[in-house]
């Protein structure tokens, strides 16, 4: 019997030589599968129509205009073709003039193909469609991506569209100009160094004092055994300084030790003591505190280390703990995966700024990316992305990954080995790893790899092959999940499910034992079910008459007693997103989550992300009736949306924009303000009680993958907003935001953003660029202003030097250092450099003042 290698092996030969005999004489050359990396003889171009023609022909969306252009020496004719691509943004089906059609094949992937009256594409000829676009486009991330040709249907080659582009973007609403960034910039002031508080994120407490401490050589490190790992890391950090040979251990020394910090609570509480005659002292309530507490000592190093020179360190006084006990992240990996590499880079950042805990999304609709004894197809066929998409081969192209099954954001999933890697490396640095498995919705590649799995044990002749079984086969439901599935809920009607999920749970909690790191919390996902899953499921239906159910509510309430019941039994806390805890009820005539009391005793943590309009209490309503809760405010702490409108900057707008600015502004504990300093709640919301700011256990930063398929997009994407998260999650509450004075608030909040700007241009960063220098974080483009015949420049973030040209090409580290007013009457384009070189993307003003 053939391994499946083999069998792969020969499919793509076999494929390989149907597509040479269909293809014919239309481009012979290009008549390869698309993992040979050959492609597609059309060029495909895409761009917005602006204009209030378009705004008549798509209200709330966007009109656009698709040209196919045939490239190759022969024509493109018959019924069988099709050029695929996914758009994040969707489209909207149907037959299009010149005799093509629109299809969405599944979830927000689409096609364009012949309709019965299309003749042919000759060499040459280019067909102009006009696209209706539902949701506004505003960035290019939006637009559609990955475009592809199957020149035969019956073949499954697929040819990949090199020769893609995209037009000029007409202004959207809100877009944000260079003189309007100008504008934001102008308020900033630099803070001095010496001024800005020594570490970040703002310790609690810290007194400068007089003197330092210099070592000419490695110092003694001394400290309880307990505290071994945490002298191991201060060594390693230290050594660089030094001269690589031997030497007498230099005075004064380093002690460590654990002890209660008095005056500060909890776990991670610490304080450090650099102090001219005594030398450093760290002091930790926990090896947790302790590593915190090092974080802060590596930023009191040199920037860069110099042997001959050794360590001089200012005296000082910190006196250190977190503000919430949940400072997390979000990572998406199931609808773009990254590798582990990726994911022991970010623990490391994490761990620099002092997040504790990483929420790891592992599965979704469009992937399954953790390996389960015995279950193979979980990660064979939920693990991988491209085009052909047999059932029984793997899941369809999705959010730009394209027709080749091997692209290393569509394909992809971590082995056991790897798990437990990433397990080890966050627990040696003191953050807990979250796992998240969705259910009910969000389950579409399990659905279709249990399905398969079914398939493969029936043939096999194998009894109880439908043991994992997740969806009813006679389930004839009709729904429309928000990412256009209509077959990604699981079945509560199926006994089936719940023993697939235990046997997920099984295995999560022998891969953690197997790595050391003891699993606490399993994250079930239950957000966005969509409304008229299991209304036609036979199974449910069943279930419902055996149960005396009233209606799909109590149906929910079922499923999850269940799964916390076999989590509980297992020492395992349940958590989800808010619909965990949530109900629907009619308020003023319509349907509106409500806090459901059937869970709330039940210690559920709630991730709540719906702070969007109408709704910007959710999360003090379920913590006010008794809902743990982690705050994950979508229009605050969602990293997947864009910063502002603007055409370069990738993220969706669904729940607005997200700068800089957006997340340190986040008040976490009365966001439903009018403002800072106004006492006024919005109309209609709830504040928290005393009850339910107990029950607010920290917050958190989501990164959802659907636009991080390229390299350095996950950097450019978390950072450097998760230092303001981190600000948010650490520090004190900031005194602007307990102000009632409206003017006093404004004055005390220019004042932060001021020192919190300053302390990442002038102290953080540069560190970044020194340690981490391949951290492709975003450098925010200059604000550009033409002022009296010159153009006046400046950045959001201090620190950063601007370069500058005036013909027009893009500034480059040998081009002239902005140190004034530009005098130039021509175009001038100017770029922020970073410690390292590296230039963020560019802005330009026009000789007639105009800019972008």
């Amino acid at each position: 019997m053939l391994n499946r290698q083999c069998r792969e092996t020969l499919s793509r030969l076999c494929a390989h030589a149907i597509a040479v005999l269909l293809l014919g004489a239309f481009a012979p050359s290009h008549a390869v599968a698309a993992e040979t990396g050959n492609t597609a003889p059309l060029l495909l171009h895409w761009e917005l129509i602006g204009g209030d023609a378009s705004i008549a022909a798509a209200p709330g969306g966007s009109l656009a205009a698709m040209s196919l252009t045939n490239s190759g020496g022969s024509s493109l004719s018959g019924q069988h073709w099709a050029v695929y691509f996914t758009c994040l943004e969707g489209v909207e089906a149907g037959p299009l003039a010149g005799g093509v059609a629109i299809d969405r094949v599944v979830g927000a992937l689409y096609r364009l193909r012949p309709a019965a009256d299309f003749i042919a594409l000759e060499p040459g000829q280019t067909l102009r469609v006009t696209l209706v676009h539902p949701g506004a486009i505003i960035n290019l991330s939006q637009a559609p991506e990955s475009p592809y040709l199957v020149p035969d249907e019956a073949s499954g080659v697929a040819l990949p569209i090199r020769d893609y582009t995209i037009g000029a973007f007409p202004p959207a609403p809100g877009a944000r100009t260079a003189e309007d960034t100008y504008s934001r910039n102008a308020g900033t002031v630099t803070v001095p160094l010496d001024s800005l508080p020594p570490v970040f994120p703002t310790p609690r407490e810290f007194e400068r004092r007089p003197g330092s401490v210099h070592w000419a050589a490695l110092p003694r490190i001394s400290g309880p055994a307990a505290l071994r790992a945490a002298i191991a890391a201060a060594t390693a950090l230290l050594e660089p300084y030094f001269p690589a040979a031997p030497a007498a251990a230099a005075a004064p020394e380093f002690r460590m030790r654990l002890a209660p910090i008095a005056g500060l609570q909890g776990p991670e509480a610490y304080a450090l003591s650099v102090d001219a005659d005594k030398g450093v002292e760290l002091q930790a309530a926990t090896a947790a505190g302790a590593a915190h507490a090092l974080a802060s000592f590596r930023q009191l190093l040199p920037v860069r280390a110099n042997r001959e020179r050794g360590v001089d360190l200012p005296a000082l006084q910190i006196r250190d703990a977190p503000r919430f006990a949940y400072r997390g992240l979000m990572l998406d990996v199931a609808r773009n995966f990254q590798p582990k590499s990726e994911v022991l880079r970010v623990l490391d950042l994490m761990a620099r700024f002092k997040l504790n805990t990483l929420h790891f999304h592992l599965t979704d609709d469009e992937g399954w990316r953790l390996e389960i004894a015995g279950l193979p197809e979980l990660t064979t066929i939920g693990g991988r992305r491209g085009h052909p998409a047999p059932q029984d081969e793997r899941l369809p192209p999705a959010y730009g990954s394209g027709p080749d099954a091997d692209n290393a954001y569509g394909s992809g999933y971590y082995p056991r080995s790897d798990y437990l890697e990433i397990l080890r490396y966050a627990a040696a640095r003191h953050i807990e790893v979250i796992p998240e498995i969705e259910m009910p919705g969000h389950a579409r590649a399990a659905i279709v790899a249990m399905a398969s799995h079914t398939r493969r044990l029936t043939q096999a002749g194998r009894r109880n092959a439908n043991e994992y079984l997740l969806r009813d086969p006679a389930d004839r439901s009709v729904y429309q999940s928000p990412q256009l599935y209509g077959d990604n809920a699981m079945d509560p009607g199926l006994e089936s499910v719940y023993l697939f999920i235990t046997r997920v749970v099984d295995e999560l909690i022998a891969m953690h034992r197997a790595a050391g790191v003891p699993l606490r919390t399993i994250h079930v996902g239950g957000d966005e079910l969509p409304a008229g899953a299991w209304e036609r499921s036979p199974a449910t239906e069943l279930l419902m008459q055996r149960r005396h159910f009233s209606s799909r509510a109590d149906v929910w309430d079922y499923f999850y007693t269940r799964v916390d019941a076999l989590l509980h039994a297992r020492g395992l806390a349940t958590a989800g997103w808010e619909e965990l805890g949530a109900r629907e009820a009619m308020i003023d005539g319509r349907a509106q989550l409500v806090p459901n009391p059937a869970f709330s005793k039940r210690a559920f943590t709630l991730y709540v992300w719906r702070n969007i309009a109408g709704a910007e209490d959710m999360a003090y309503r379920l913590a006010n009736a008794g809902y743990d809760t982690v705050l994950t405010p979508a229009s605050r702490l969602y990293f997947d949306l864009a910063p502002y409108p603007s055409r370069d900057e990738p993220g969706q707008n669904w729940a607005g924009y997200v700068g800089l600015n957006t997340v340190f502004d986040y008040v976490p504990y009365d966001d439903a303000r009018v403002a800072p300093g106004d006492p006024t709640p919005l109309a209609n919301r709830e504040r928290l009680t005393e009850l339910g700011r107990r029950h607010i256990r920290g917050l958190e930063g989501t990164l959802f993958s659907e636009t991080v398929h390229e390299v350095g997009r996950l950097d450019y994407m978390l950072m450097p907003r998760l230092l303001a998260l981190a600000e948010r999650a650490w520090a004190p509450d900031p005194s602007w935001a307990q102000q009632t004075n409206r003017q006093q608030a404004a004055s005390q909040h220019a004042t932060a953003w001021s020192t919190f700007l300053s302390q990442l241009g002038l102290q953080v960063l540069p560190r970044i660029d020194a340690e981490l220098p391949a951290l492709s974080y975003r450098i925010p483009p200059p604000g550009l202003r033409r002022l009296d015949g010159k153009v006046l420049a400046n950045e959001e973030i201090p620190g950063f030097l601007l370069r500058y040209t005036v013909d027009g090409s893009e500034p480059s580290p040998a081009s002239p250092l902005l140190t004034g007013p530009i005098s130039s009457s021509g175009e001038v384009r100017v770029a922020a450099f970073n410690t390292a070189g590296r230039a963020g993307r560019s802005t330009m003003v026009a000789a007639d003042g105009k800019s972008q």
